[in-house]
């Protein structure tokens, strides 16, 4: 059994949630011993496809017309289009019939978490769906390995440390985030994520902010985001819109305490004080914020906690259950 992993648009997407899925992926499949290949000329027995532009769906009819069984990844809904690039939200409506088209034609679609999965079923699709995590590398993403202190050495930090991980997006929180950095500048505030073309002016315009404790960086290598991970006194995740969040199990395998916007896809997997600080407005974030700096919480009992989580997502774990999906579609009939 060969499966072709299909993703458009690699240069565009692979600084994104997208691109770090299916890099998990390929992971995952090495570690369960599953072939797999990129290259949609290739021979292959399954497609599991992660985007839904033209070349996905052209990929899509393709191994349909050859008697391929075909998986949709259900990364693109309605809901977290809108908000982020510019024109989004006139093109939502668009993308929310096209997804709608490509999901309805998979022998299979695969949803990152429980709230994705309800979405798409209130869109009126009646295919399967299993829900599988993107799942996160909880060996690399582990700060007892990592004894260098790089990070805030390079950006020169010696403040506490706010940080945040993602595209620039008014989805993604960032407007939030630049606030609470102006009501708490006894703490330096980061924000690493590439800076792209398609932004409107009103973020960009933030990005060039001249906040003293205040950094946009953009985009940065492994070895820095794993040292932010790691040197960081709170991890700040203010989105308003999420399928999952990959960079919320980054968080939580690295232990770094986890605050972040109390939304329906962290309701039956993630619990405030257990795992993680769940805020509602900037003032719950502002507290959450001191509680965590000002060592008023029992942090270690609630970054142990969220690393149990987040080796439940392991990579390895991940594999195992593409694996028996796949095989479960393969020796489906008809």
């Amino acid at each position: 059994m060969k499966v072709l992993l299909f993703s458009e648009g690699k240069n565009l997407f692979k600084k994104s949630g997208v691109g770090k899925a299916l890099e998990h992926q390929m992971k995952a499949l090495e570690l369960a011993g599953v072939e797999y290949t990129l290259d949609p000329n290739d021979k292959y027995d399954i497609v599991h496809i992660n985007t839904i532009g033209l070349l996905s769906e052209k990929v899509l009819d393709k191994a349909k017309k050859n008697g391929k069984k075909v998986i949709v990844h259900t990364h693109t809904t309605y809901e977290d289009f809108k908000n982020s690039f510019i024109f989004s939200n006139y093109f939502a409506p668009i993308i929310k019939k096209r997804l709608i088209r490509m999901y309805s034609k998979a022998d299979m679609l695969i949803s990152p978490s429980l709230y994705t999965k309800k979405l798409i079923l209130s869109y009126g699709i009646k295919n399967k769906i299993e829900v599988v995590s993107n799942g996160v590398d909880t060996n690399k993403f582990n700060c007892q390995k990592k004894s260098k202190k790089i990070f805030k050495k390079y950006f020169n930090i010696e403040k506490p440390l706010v940080l945040s991980v993602g595209l620039p997006f008014e989805r993604k929180g960032i407007i939030d985030f630049y606030k609470l950095a102006e009501k708490l500048p006894f703490y330096d505030f980061v924000w690493l994520g590439a800076k792209l073309n398609v932004i409107p002016k009103k973020i960009k315009k933030l990005l060039n902010n001249k906040l003293p404790n205040l950094k946009f960086p953009g985009f940065v290598s492994e070895d820095l985001l794993l040292a932010a991970f790691c040197e960081s006194d709170v991890f700040l995740f203010p989105s308003y819109e999420e399928n999952e969040g990959i960079v919320v199990l980054e968080a939580l395998s690295s232990k770094t305490p986890l605050i972040l916007r109390d939304i329906p896809v962290y309701d039956n997997w993630l619990s405030h004080g257990e795992h993680c600080l769940k805020s509602r407005n900037l003032d719950d974030f502002m507290k959450n914020i001191k509680l965590v700096i000002n060592n008023e919480i029992d942090i270690k009992k609630m970054v142990d906690n969220g690393r149990r989580i987040a080796e439940e997502r392991d990579l390895k774990k991940i594999g195992v259950m593409l694996k028996y999906i796949y095989g479960e579609i393969y020796e489906r009939k008809g």
